[in-house]
């Protein structure tokens, strides 16, 4: 029989496994991995608001992750510094910030190693909560915008003649993002959210032929990281958030032998 604090932590990173399934698949098909992952980072401010102003520690990220997604499609349109480098910078800058902030914030003593790779055996029923609240809305909003965002992933300006709403679709999809990328951070921390996004994606391309089966699949081999994961960090000892990201990462390299051996 599993211990309750182990239950709650598979029902967590199950449930989050299949959230964060197709939303990864968007993020590898839109080639936005740097974008998420300069969200995730700046996800630890959210965690020294909490901190200082003692609130959820969940809201917190939350409200930080959709204020940086805002600023990042802003910044988008800009011409001066090119996108990728953007993102580098406000990345490693937003987790320095964070970080400092974190360390400095009254309150109790913050969990930085925590934050930053997650503590998944520390859910609590609030997680729980919140999880079944964020992952219900963010499915609904992808399933709303499956179609168009689909569209305006293989061809913005083919999308967009004709009559896709691309500005409306992209900020859909980017406060999901930051919702997921707020939920998760309890997980695997944010250091390794943005992994948790998108190795069940990668790992599931390879097999899928439809963007729909590969939704699927990603879903199931996050479902199976999680099982697999939490088994070796019990069994071993070690962190169960890298320990999720480890077994992903095998699958992963699984996935693409196949292709490998033809080529």
């Amino acid at each position: 029989m599993l211990h309750p604090f182990l239950l709650r932590a598979l029902l967590f990173g199950l449930g989050l496994a299949v959230v964060a399934a197709p939303l990864g698949c968007f993020v590898v098909w839109r080639r936005m991995a740097y974008y998420g992952e300069a969200i995730a980072q700046a996800a630890l401010i959210g965690v020294a608001l909490a901190l200082a102003l003692s609130f959820d520690v969940t809201a917190g990220v939350l409200i930080v992750t959709l204020a940086v997604s805002g600023l990042l499609l802003l910044l988008g349109r800009q011409q001066v510094v090119p996108f990728d480098s953007l993102l580098g910078l406000i990345a490693h800058a937003a987790l320095a910030v964070g970080v400092i902030a974190a360390s400095l914030a009254g309150g109790r003593q913050p969990d930085l190693m925590g934050f930053l790779f997650g503590d998944i055996l520390a859910i609590t029923d609030i997680d729980l909560y919140w999880l079944l609240l964020g992952g219900t809305g963010a499915i609904a909003a992808l399933i709303a915008i499956w179609r168009p965002l689909l569209s305006l992933s293989v061809h913005e300006e083919i999308a967009a003649a004709e009559g896709t709403a691309t500005d409306w679709v992209r900020l859909v999809f980017v406060v999901v993002l930051a919702v997921v990328v707020a939920i998760a951070i309890k997980i695997v921390g944010a250091l390794l959210t943005i992994a948790f996004l998108i190795m069940p994606a990668a790992a599931a391309r390879p097999l899928a032929r439809t963007p729909e089966q590969m939704a699927i699949l990603a879903a199931a081999i996050g479902m199976v990281a999680v099982a697999a994961g939490l088994l070796l960090s019990v069994t071993w000892d070690t962190p169960a958030g890298p320990s999720i990201v480890l077994v992903m990462a095998a699958l992963f390299a699984l996935s693409i032998v196949p292709s490998v051996v033809r080529r």
